[in-house]
């Protein structure tokens, strides 16, 4: 079984991170073009990524759904599920271009300075016209990893991230990301068009009009997972708007930290997203015990490569820090951060993969209210208590200070630690009882069904 998720996972895992270089690309490009591209790029980024992810979980719904279908070789049932997540992601694509076309009241609510704000619309709006793209291109992400096929989309986002962008500034850098969205859709739904493996599942074999029906059981599954999305980047969001407050030194110690864990939870969204696909296999081939045994190896696989991680984090810490700053005090307070992050990212992927395990069952409502609960609760809750009030909770630092960053690390890690402990029982729980539930229907009675 390891050997069927890593041939899954390291696809998508190339993938992710060529997207991310992309968007390290612009920031580089803007930040060389002048400090005031630079600011508009970060929060036209934030703000885009935010709306983008939240959507994005809506449409990701297709991957377990499919997967159960393709396991269970209902395979031109599959074409009619992407259908109708290609009109899905058009509606939401709608909802998202009006909220980025149109950012004037939530720039002003965060008190953006009037020269950012106005190269900031500009990002903005021209960054809205690659979302309707990159939700039709995330269509076609689900339908291919479902099936086994991750390769086309790794080809797709090494192109993506490898176009880059003209030197016009941060607008000039959502343009040329708008045109590399477009024409990435079009190959990648070309090809969807053209390669013999995808004719059995006849996605273009004939038009569909949008069926509420199975629109509305696509949200009952793609909305929690949209919101469990949501819940994650804005956690991390808030983080930093709370330490903004403590000051350059501060905020740059945890952009560090936070661009590390972004870059190892990137290893638990492949392994994660290759469990959870072959989960829903096993279970529309009716194979409920290879689907728990799929699970438990994907998670044991992916404690392995983090416990490597976080190894490697408490050796090199002062060497990686030393790869974004040269400043004495940024460093100090990145390298105290960086212990955290290697515990951290240890119960952040392990928790992504067994949250993916859960969808391959098309579970995704009950992780999100522990994800809620978990994160913004005791990850932000206690953050802010731990890390700018005088609160002296038992902790191993001590001290009679608010701890700063230090503290909001420590609450996330153990919002993770609660996250990742009931999650994972809860997923021992589901797999157990789905197991026996069809262990005792006669093959007999089934075949006859």
């Amino acid at each position: 079984m390891v050997p069927a998720i890593f041939r899954l996972a390291w696809p998508v895992l190339v993938a992710q991170l060529a997207v991310i270089a992309s968007g390290v690309l612009d920031t580089v490009m803007a930040g060389h073009y002048s400090a005031v591209d630079l600011a508009a790029v970060g929060i036209g980024t934030s703000v885009y990524f935010s709306v983008f992810i939240g959507l994005l979980g809506m449409v990701q719904a297709l991957s377990p759904i499919a997967a159960q279908l393709y396991g269970g070789k209902q395979y031109e049932r599959i074409g009619e599920e992407t259908r109708q997540t290609a009109w899905l992601s058009l509606g939401l694509a709608v909802l998202g271009v009006l909220v980025l076309a149109f950012p004037e009241p939530y720039l002003r609510l965060f008190g953006t300075p009037p020269e950012v704000e106005s190269r900031t619309r500009a990002y903005l709006y021209g960054i809205a016209w690659a979302l309707p793209a990159m939700l039709l291109f995330r269509v076609f992400f689900a339908l291919t990893t479902a099936v086994s096929r991750p390769r086309p989309v790794m080809n797709a986002l090494l192109i993506y991230g490898l176009l880059g962008a003209p030197e016009l500034g941060g607008p000039g850098c959502a343009v040329a990301t708008a045109i590399a969205s477009w024409l990435i859709v079009a190959i990648a739904w070309a090809y969807c068009a053209r390669h013999p493996f995808y004719r059995p599942f006849r996605v273009f074999a004939r038009w569909s009009w949008p069926n509420m029906s199975a629109l509305w059981n696509h949200l009952k599954l793609g909305v929690p997972m949209g919101l469990s999305f949501f819940v994650e980047v804005t956690s991390f969001t808030f983080m930093a708007l709370f330490l903004a407050h403590l000051g350059a030194a501060t905020s740059a110690g945890h952009q560090i930290a936070s661009n590390v864990s972004a870059v190892l939870y990137m290893f638990g969204l492949a392994v994660g997203n290759a469990t959870g696909v072959l989960t829903a296999q096993a279970i529309g081939a009716e194979a409920p015990r290879d689907a728990r045994h799929t699970g438990l190896t994907g998670v044991g696989m992916m404690l392995a490569i983090s416990a490597c991680a976080a190894l490697g984090i408490f050796i090199q810490a002062r060497e990686i820090v030393l790869l974004y700053t040269r400043d004495a005090a940024v460093q100090a307070i990145a390298i105290r951060l960086l212990a955290f992050v290697a515990l951290y990212q240890l119960f952040d992927t392990a928790q992504v993969v067994i949250v993916n395990a859960l969808r391959g069952y098309k579970i995704a409502f009950i992780p999100m209210l522990v994800y809620t609960a978990a994160l913004w609760g005791i990850g932000l809750g206690g953050g802010y208590l731990l890390g700018l009030t005088e609160l002296r909770a038992a902790n191993a630092l001590g001290g009679a200070t608010p701890m700063g960053a230090a503290g909001f690390w420590l609450a996330g890690l153990l919002s993770l630690i609660v996250a990742a402990g009931i999650l994972f029982a809860y997923f021992l729980h589901v797999s157990r009882n789905y197991r026996s539930e069809i262990s005792v229907v006669p093959a007999g009675a089934r075949e006859s069904a």
